[in-house]
């Protein structure tokens, strides 16, 4: 067996040979190599018969098999069927190259059990390549780094035209470990850079090729080549056939398609697409072939109008496309230095307003690009970076763009300070179009996307669940197969730890298995036993029975009573009755007329007739109920409009209590009594007390007070000084110059100071 914790390269394994004697190979080595054929893909063409599908299902069942059956391998067995099984690489690749892309999934067969075989087979590829490009499996099982990057490019198990596959196919939804996938296939192997740099001009021949094809003449290097005599009997796009057009609006869908896909799954490739002049190339493809093909697709007659629409929807995907990937472009390599602070933020600044600029002659680019990603936002993100921008040049750029928009017939595009976005949270979130993938939470087949036929922004991806936050907005359906999903790759997991994983990660599965393969979960997580079951769903009452309502229990709860009186339901006015009667209507006046008819009688002594006693009125009838609790209480006897009954002298400290000189004593008493009965009982023939004594009063309080305190009262200013000529203090001069320097505080003294500020504002014309 294998030595723990030695690299696979390096391993060397003890077996019996065909003959039966022992023999010791390297772990990596041909004869180690399970023999067994993998049969190429072959894609459901779209009118199938019903026996092409019973055979596509009985040939799809194959390839699931066997690569269930090498995902299931050790790690030196996987790794010798990888490396030495042509026929592998054969099926994978021809997978690749012929599986249904997002746009066309609608084309497929309805059926469930072709839908299902597909998403399996989708699902199981992707793990394949996914354990191809890890090198380091566990602590027991990897592959030194460098012997591993030599292995993946030597045998051609990866390329650059499988990495554009990769992200094309399985882009949506597993962004993130894709991202994780090719930069490990990079950094273990440079050369890669190398081939991708190779790989610019051979898309830009793409465009030259279907430019050509349209019987348009290519800019860039190919244009420098002579015209040739028979050009102008080259077909257009109004004169060649219908299949022609249709596989030429498939090329174009797919190849813009799979370079957006790359560029947002990987965008260090944007620096290497940006140095081999690829922005410049498209805008300026972009251009010239997309008015033409919209003009041939709505021009020409086709037999068939579902062909017609779908060939709209795959042009108006393509110039979406395009143009998300014109700012991916923009953005990693001019916005995002910007946004970094990087030194040299001016030489930046400038390389995207040069950018610019170059779009001004390109009037259909530039007014849908314009319409996704609003020039006017970058502008004002870049004189936020750089203050000393020459605004002449900005004015002149969003001129320039409001002039495309007129000329293209666009409405005015909302900016994003117009919807309460700044240029940063835009250029960082939504306007990199899809810079970073959206969690769709599953290990699955791209969807299709839909939209309306009406420019470059028609096709609008399908909405993807983004951040759900604490509370969980998945359906149970949804729920299961993150589930299922995760336990497919990890099945030692309970399902209660993983729910609460994927509550923890905000129901992104690629997130939770990244941090589970690596052993990064929170330490809350880390506490919880991995085999935990699923907690028991809780019923919830019902909620007809557990609801308040102000109807309840009475005659009209429809919800406890089956009959109800509809006799005493009505809106508005009764039927047959007229608003006179209504006002003429006075039974509630009658019905409360007895009521306080009752108060009208009182009755203030009752005269007892000679012979008669208290006891026959029912006056001295005693009430054994009776509280006397407040029977000993003079209710009334401290009031202030009569003698009081109650009145007593202020309490004194007996002299027996007291301290100190008993006379001194007495006198203050004597003081302080009669100063509170003089401030306690006013003379009542005085109906208003002197206002000067109670000024006096007032102020012996405040100097008292100001004294405790050791309050300094201000010195009064004195801004008069001496007469002209004598002279004039030092006090005097501080306040003058303080009266000087603040009388502009109030009055009409900061007329030109206000006025100032009003133009400013623009609240006074210049």
């Amino acid at each position: 067996m294998a030595c723990a914790r030695v690299p696979l390269d390096e391993q060397q394994i003890t077996e019996p040979d065909p003959l039966g004697k022992e023999r010791t190979l390297p772990a990596l080595h041909p004869d180690r190599k399970e023999e067994r054929y993998f049969v190429p893909y072959k894609p459901l063409a779209e009118d199938c018969s019903p026996a092409d599908v019973e055979d596509f299902l009985e040939h799809a069942k194959y390839i699931l098999e066997d690569l269930e059956w090498l995902l299931a391998l050790p790690h030196d067995k996987f790794w010798c069927q990888v490396v030495f099984d042509e026929s592998l690489q054969r099926c994978l690749d021809s997978y690749l190259r012929h599986a249904p892309r997002g746009l066309d999934l609608s084309g497929l067969p309805s059926s469930p059990a072709v839908v299902e075989m597909q998403r399996s087979l989708h699902r199981v590829v992707f793990l394949t390549f996914l354990r191809m490009a890890t090198h380091k499996e566990s602590k027991d099982h990897f592959i030194t780094p460098a012997v591993f990057g030599e292995i993946i490019y030597d045998n051609f198990l990866f390329d650059i035209p499988k990495i554009l596959d990769l992200c094309v196919l399985f882009g949506k939804g597993n962004g993130q470990l894709l991202h994780k996938m090719i930069e490990n296939i990079f950094t273990q192997q440079p050369s890669y850079y190398t081939d991708l740099d190779q790989t610019v001009p051979t898309v830009l021949e793409v465009f030259d090729t279907i430019q050509n094809k349209c019987g348009l003449q290519c800019e860039g290097a190919t244009a420098m080549e002579p015209m040739k005599l028979n050009s102008h009997k080259q077909p257009t796009t109004l004169t060649m056939s219908q299949q022609e057009l249709v596989d030429l609006i498939l090329y174009l869908c797919d190849s813009t398609t799979t370079i957006h896909a790359f560029l947002s799954i990987f965008p260090v490739a944007c620096t290497r697409f940006h140095s081999n002049g690829f922005l410049g190339r498209l805008s300026s493809f972009y251009e010239t072939i997309v008015p033409d093909l919209e003009k041939a697709v709505k021009k020409r007659n086709f037999d068939d109008k579902g062909l017609q629409e779908d060939l709209w929807r795959r042009l108006s995907h393509s110039c979406r496309k395009m143009v998300e990937t014109a700012h991916q472009l923009l953005y990693h390599t001019c916005l995002q230095p910007i946004l970094d602070g990087a030194e040299d933020t001016h030489i930046f600044v400038e390389e995207l307003l040069q950018h610019f600029t170059s779009f001004l002659p390109e009037k259909r680019f530039l007014a849908d690009y314009d319409e996704q990603f609003p020039i006017a936002d970058d502008i004002c993100l870049l004189q936020q970076a750089l203050p000393d921008i020459d605004e002449t040049r900005t004015s002149y750029l969003i001129q320039g763009v409001e002039s495309a928009r007129d000329s293209s017939g666009r409405p005015k595009t909302r900016t994003a300070a117009s919807s309460g976005l700044t240029s940063s949270q835009k250029a960082e979130g939504g306007a990199v179009g899809g810079a970073t993938a959206a969690s769709s939470h599953e290990l699955r087949e791209p969807t299709e996307e839909r939209g309306s036929p009406s420019g470059a922004g028609a096709m609008i991806d399908v909405p993807q669940r983004g951040d759900n936050g604490a509370v969980c907005s998945l359906s149970e359906v949804e729920l299961e197969s993150l589930l299922s999903g995760i336990k497919d790759l990890l099945p030692d997991l309970g399902d209660g730890f993983l729910l609460a994983c994927l509550q923890e990660y905000h129901y992104d599965s690629e997130l939770v298995i990244n941090n589970i393969l690596e052993d990064r979960l929170s330490p809350s997580l880390d506490k919880l036993d991995r085999a935990m079951p699923r907690p028991v769903k809780k019923e919830l009452p019902d909620v007809i029975n557990s609801r308040s309502n102000v109807y309840d229990d009475d005659e009209f709860d429809v919800f406890r009573r089956d009959q109800v009186d509809m006799s005493r339901i009505w809106r508005g006015r009764r039927k047959g009755e007229s608003a006179r009667e209504l006002v003429d209507d006075k039974q509630h006046i009658q019905e409360q007329r007895a009521r306080y008819q009752t108060y009208q009688t009182v009755v203030d002594e009752v005269v007892i007739e000679p012979g008669e006693s208290a006891a026959s009125y029912g006056l001295d009838d005693y009430d054994d109920e009776y509280d006397d609790t407040y029977d000993m209480n003079q209710v009334g006897a401290n009031d202030l409009d009569g003698d009081s009954l109650l009145n007593r002298r202020p309490f004194t400290v007996p002299q027996v209590l007291r301290k100190g000189n008993r006379t001194e004593d007495v006198e203050e008493d004597v003081e302080e009594e009669e100063d509170q009965g003089l401030e306690n009982n006013p003379n009542r023939d005085q109906f208003v007390q002197d206002p000067a004594l109670l000024r006096e009063r007032a102020e012996a309080r405040r100097a008292a007070m100001q004294q405790r305190k050791g309050y300094r009262p201000e010195r009064p200013s004195n801004v008069v000084g001496r007469p002209k000529g004598q002279g004039q203090t030092l006090e005097t001069f501080l306040d003058r110059r303080k009266k000087e320097a603040n009388k502009s505080r109030g009055s009409n003294h900061n007329r030109r100071t206000m006025a100032d500020r009003k133009r400013s504002k623009g609240m006074i014309p210049s």
